[in-house]
């Protein structure tokens, strides 16, 4: 669309007002609403704000920052009511010179994108957001509306179907609003743990990706509140069951179309460019954790046993693996992919895709070798099984990843500058917070004991 036909499809569907978004540094979504008659003047010359009230945006003394639409991202928000209709468009931000400005996550993404479009590469992603859904009851609030302890909303398990289940009504809910946001739902069901669901979205080039995972997480909020429960990504929400990921489907093509990781004599079906993408993958992975799984949270939920990776190795077929192969169907040169199981929906998916793709582009700039697959499960590994394979190890916390990443050239480089002071001063604050709290199992195990 041009801004013409923009405008005329805004009148066309009786939008009142536009949200214009973007993400923070975190992945928070930050919006600034207007009325429609300012629509024009907003695409002509953009909307400014003060970017150092973001956070790791700006410094206050070059705070004019400018959101520009894209016009490719207008929808209208379908739950919003008639008389107050809300459509979106996400922006890129701008400095006041009119230069992209390296410091938000978008922008950051497409700038790797770029790099990667001349070599001739079109680098596609699947996010899979995993999630739960919980009880909002008065007789658990603490005060902020929130129950002390999370309270699962449908007591299902795996695959798990009922026509009469509440979940499955709400998941089919949110399948139909996110249709009306233009994304493509491939299929949705019951995840293991109690609560716990997730809704699978087509596979598409990294920037419609990130855009997707961010508008998913939002409406799967917006449809949830409506049935009065709430929805959370946090990756490890309650102890002894399995937490959310989002494992990461990828692959790139050539400009014609063709999967470029597919090699039909391969006994993976990989080809060399899709070995020495897993190669950097696994040589980054300790740093490349900071980012696709962030916060202090995520570090409980990869832990050994409940199907996330912790042992940095590949296989096919292998859940147990940081990067596995997924099995082919018919049409096996279309979905070779790789798939990266340790990121979670806590993760900023534009700075995630591009952490994940600077790893896997050192790879095949440096035509690194991958280790052999391991077929086997790691977790039945003792310790000199994993010695004399090589086979290294995630961080165990947050602050062993933000080591990691203040070690890693290639992912800081690709983050940039602003980008990666930011992230980590803002990680390294709540890895302090964390760090100093007394927690109730402290006051359980010593309080009398010690």
């Amino acid at each position: 669309m041009n801004k013409n036909d923009l405008i005329k499809r805004v009148n066309e569907d009786g939008v009142q007002f536009i949200s214009l978004q973007f993400t923070d540094i975190l992945g928070t979504i930050k919006s600034v609403t207007i009325p429609v008659d300012r629509l024009p003047s907003a695409l002509a010359d953009g909307i400014w704000f003060d970017g150092s009230s973001i956070e790791g945006f700006a410094r206050i003394y070059e705070s004019d920052r400018v959101l520009v639409p894209d016009l490719d991202t207008y929808r209208v928000l379908p739950w919003s009511a008639p008389g107050r209709r809300r459509a979106r468009l996400i922006c890129d931000v701008y400095g006041p010179h009119g230069e992209p400005s390296l410091s938000a996550p978008r922008v950051v993404l497409k700038r790797m994108l770029a790099r990667a479009a001349e070599r001739g590469y079109v680098c596609n992603f699947g996010p899979e957001l995993e999630f739960f859904l919980f009880k909002r009851r008065d007789e658990y609030a603490n005060g902020n509306g929130l129950p002390t302890r999370p309270v699962p909303h449908d007591v299902g398990s795996y695959f798990d179907f009922s026509p009469r289940d509440e979940a499955q009504q709400v998941r089919s809910e949110i399948i139909l609003a996110l249709q009306g946001m233009g994304m493509e739902v491939e299929m949705s069901h019951h995840e293991v743990a109690t609560g716990q669901h997730e809704i699978d979205f087509r596979y598409a080039d990294g920037l419609t990706s990130a855009d997707n995972a961010v508008t998913f997480k939002y409406t799967v909020r917006a449809v949830a509140a409506s049935h009065g429960i709430y929805a959370s990504f946090m990756p490890k929400p309650i102890f002894g069951i399995n937490g959310s990921g989002m494992h990461v489907h990828q692959s790139i093509s050539d400009e014609a179309g063709r999967n470029l990781f597919y090699e039909e004599n391969d006994e993976y079906g990989l080809s060399q460019l899709a070995r020495n993408f897993i190669a950097g993958q696994l040589a980054h992975a300790r740093a490349l954790a900071a980012v696709a799984a962030p916060t202090v949270n995520s570090y409980k939920r990869l832990t050994p046993g409940y199907e996330a990776p912790v042992y940095i190795c590949w296989a096919q077929l292998n859940r147990s693996s940081l990067i596995r192969v997924p099995g082919h169907g018919k049409r096996r040169q279309d979905s070779t992919r790789l798939e990266l199981r340790c990121p979670d929906p806590s993760t900023n998916p534009y700075l995630a895709f591009t952490a994940m793709l600077a790893a896997g582009l050192d790879g095949v700039e440096r035509d690194l070798t991958p280790p052999p697959p391991v077929n086997e499960d790691v977790y039945d590994f003792a310790e000199c099984d994993l010695k004399d394979r090589a086979i290294g190890t995630l961080p165990g916390t947050l602050a062993e990843a933000l080591d990691a990443l203040d070690g890693d050239e290639v992912i800081k480089e690709a983050l940039g500058p602003a980008v990666t002071e930011a992230f980590m001063r803002a990680k390294q604050v709540e890895w302090d917070e964390y760090r100093i709290q007394v927690t109730n199992w402290e006051l359980a195990r010593y309080l009398e004991t010690a």
